[in-house]
């Protein structure tokens, strides 16, 4: 493909992308116009349905099934890829355009290992397929692991994707996508629901090659404390128009649409306060000494031979959680939320320690006492669409606990009705089934299920991170009216301090499963001791830049108690 180094790298013009009948409009984005230039990072933001994912399905050529371009050009390096056949598209595709994809265990193969996966980029571009190149194809996919910051590259091209953590996998996709040193890089929300840290290298990362390459960078988010991060222009959609577009400090600064300013409302920056907690309020849950070891995987194939070795999950573990509080925890993937979150519904065994719940210990209890107490303790799962049977109307979802603790299945699924309402659906979501939900909706729905027993503590593990900042703000708002409203305590688990400032009134710091700070937000947020909490805060998206030390009405609503209208309650 020639190239045109006085044109922009990529241009869209007029671009409306109609939907299949029956979508919740006709176009997934009507009259779009926007240019990225070389060596530039143009940042797309919108909600989920904002039609993000689908203008970059335009430009590589991958619409889904039943969309179709309607009108306009996308110009790449001075052609219209409009006019390409699909033949054509894949000879660009990988090669002069590459994507990062949002959900790594999708996009990768699980039966393949991580080298042959990025050789496949190659041996389809005819660029080292020979059989006598194999060994230069093994250099560069080494160099590739070496680039993107992964440890025992030489090692880590036999592993396969399950044996990675999530940011080593979404490591693993910019690789691929840098194989062939593309032109055009298009980055799909690649560190959604990343802990900050690993989100912070991954953007670095990202800023690095782009800059080492003069690669152009089409980068999908939601968060506009990543485009504070990253951007060098920002282009703001709603619903699949083009409501904002300009230099990333002026739309950060200064937007002028209420859409823009809403998404950037959403973003708690500024001091924290947190939510004060009266000391003379009984304890609930008592927490002490938990300890949980995993066995460790073994690379001789003899380890039968020998004892297994363990790796801890939990070492001496120990909080308290108040009435009606809200207790964060908060740390990086394998610092031992989830696992404590498990220990905690004892849906797994412990090696030792005791969970007091209202004075009586069933860290050990058998299955038969243990279970009249389940119902006091409930879970709201990180990704509802695993969580929720996808075989079960809504309502049977809702009704089914209540039903198993012996309540008449006409009064749970009125009660079900009752709690949609609640949540914020109507009455006759109850006759539907997840898929036909968005993700804050099928969220909304993983909360009503779990109150529906009327617990007395409610888990939250990662209830929110994957939703995009406008949702979110209205599910930790929900959270925190049904929590004053049943007088329940939440256990909050997250990994995004901004987060658990919003909605705590304590937070604990886990690392490697043990805690190595505790106390109030603003003490936690403005005065960390611990150095692992001082690098959590540092990597906070946005926090570094003057936008992101800003303070407005919308942080200090959001890090007080909130209170929705009386009649959205009843």
């Amino acid at each position: 493909m020639s190239m045109d180094i006085k044109a922009p790298l990529l241009s869209i013009e007029h671009l409306t992308l109609a939907l299949p009948g029956g979508a919740d409009r006709p176009h997934a984005v009507r009259d779009i116009s926007l240019k990225l230039e070389h060596g530039e990072v143009l940042c797309l933001v919108g909600e989920s349905g904002s039609g993000k994912s689908m203008l970059a399905g335009a430009v590589t050529g991958l619409l889904p099934h039943g969309a179709h371009r309607q009108t306009g050009r996308i110009v790449f390096r001075g052609e219209d890829l409009t006019q390409r056949s699909a033949s054509a598209m894949r000879e660009i595709r990988g090669r002069d355009i590459s994507m990062i994809f949002q959900e790594p265990m999708s996009a990768l193969n699980p039966l393949q290992t991580i080298g042959s996966q990025i050789e496949e980029t190659m041996r389809v571009h005819g660029v080292l397929a020979r059989r006598h190149e194999r060994s230069a194809r093994a250099a560069r996919v080494v160099e590739l692991l070496e680039l993107v910051g992964l440890p025992q590259p030489e090692r880590l091209r036999h592993a396969y994707p399950f044996s990675l953590s999530g940011g080593q996998r979404q490591r693993v996709l910019i690789a691929i996508a840098l194989v062939l040193e593309p032109s055009l890089l298009i980055a799909d929300e690649p560190t959604t629901a990343l802990d900050v840290t690993t989100q912070a290298k991954i953007l670095e990362l990202i800023r690095q090659v782009q800059r080492k390459r003069h690669m152009g960078i089409l980068f999908i988010t939601h968060d506009f404390g990543v485009v504070a991060e990253i951007a060098d222009r920002v282009a703001v959609l709603e619903r699949g128009v083009l409501v904002e577009y300009g230099e990333a400090h002026q739309v950060l600064n200064h937007p002028r649409h209420p859409y823009t300013r809403q998404l950037i409302d959403a973003i708690p920056h500024g001091r924290f306060h947190g939510r004060p907690i009266a000391d003379d309020i009984p304890v609930l849950l008592d927490v002490q000494g938990l300890k949980k070891a995993y066995p460790a995987r073994e690379a001789s194939s003899f380890a039968f031979w020998r004892q297994r070795a363990t790796v801890p999950a939990l070492s001496d573990v120990s909080f308290t959680l108040r009435r009606g509080e809200t207790l964060g925890v908060v740390g990086e993937s394998g610092s031992g939320k989830s696992t404590l979150a498990r220990a905690l519904l004892r849906f797994s065994r412990l090696e030792s320690g005791h969970i007091r719940f209202e004075g009586q210990d069933f860290a050990h209890l058998a299955n038969k006492t243990l279970r009249p107490l389940r119902r006091h303790i409930q879970m709201v799962f990180q990704d509802p669409v695993a969580s929720l049977n996808s075989k079960q109307t809504v309502g049977q979802i809702i009704a089914a606990g209540p039903i198993a603790y012996g309540v008449p299945p006409a009064q749970a699924y009125r009660d079900a009705r009752d709690l949609l309402t609640l949540i914020g659906l109507p009455e006759q979501a109850a006759e539907r089934y997840p898929h036909q939900f968005s993700g804050g909706q099928r969220q909304r729905i993983s909360i009503a299920r779990a109150l529906a027993l009327e617990p007395k503590i409610l888990v939250a593990d990662e209830a929110v991170s994957g939703l995009d900042v406008s949702v979110q703000a209205h599910v930790l708002e929900l959270l925190q009216t049904i929590q004053q409203k049943m007088g329940m305590a939440l256990i909050f688990i997250t990994h995004d301090l901004r987060v658990a400032a919003q909605i705590c009134h304590r937070i604990v710091v886990m690392r490697a499963g043990q805690i190595v700070e505790t106390g109030e937000v603003a003490q936690i947020l403005e005065s960390p001791q611990h150095p692992y909490t001082q690098q959590l805060i540092g990597a906070i998206p946005g926090r570094q830049s003057q936008w992101g030390e800003r303070t407005n009405a919308a942080t200090e609503r959001a890090c007080s108690v909130v209170t929705l209208d009386e009649q959205r309650i009843r």
